[in-house]
């Protein structure tokens, strides 16, 4: 089995509240986004920045944030890149990248004192995958 990683690391502001929501099936899930900046030297010598927006959700770690994280609040970030897509109403074919939370640490001051470390609640079996033959083309 070849080894790959896939796995973020951000420090950023939430850009909104935390938004939970519930599934059909009963499941939470709780999505936000983080800004993360980017400054550079533009060619005359003044500093330029920009502005990454990230869509984060959080499966296991939705009860924990639910009115805690608020706009503005400064945040680590650990998780994986996810790529999906899916038909909107109007038939539409939609793509979404993602970045999945397993870890989120609050480092706003307020919160930060509060010793909260939102990390998600996983068996060794979810992080570890069977080493069976698969069908991947590579």
């Amino acid at each position: 089995m070849a080894f790959s990683l896939n796995k973020v690391q951000l420090i950023g502001h939430l850009g909104k509240d935390c938004e939970t929501r519930v599934l059909a099936s009963g499941t939470s899930v709780t999505s936000f986004t983080v800004a993360t900046n980017y400054s550079y030297k533009g060619k005359e010598g003044n500093w330029i920045d920009e502005t990454t927006w990230h869509n984060v959700v959080a499966w296991a770690l939705s009860d924990y944030m639910q009115g805690v994280l608020k706009k503005g609040a400064k945040v680590y970030v650990e998780g994986r890149i996810s790529k999906r897509e899916y038909t909107d109403k109007e038939g539409i074919k939609r793509y979404v990248t993602e970045i999945v939370s397993e870890r989120l640490i609050p480092l706003d001051p307020r919160l930060a004192d509060q010793g909260k470390d939102f990390s998600a609640p996983t068996s060794e079996a979810d992080i570890i995958p069977d080493s069976k033959e698969d069908d991947l083309p590579f």
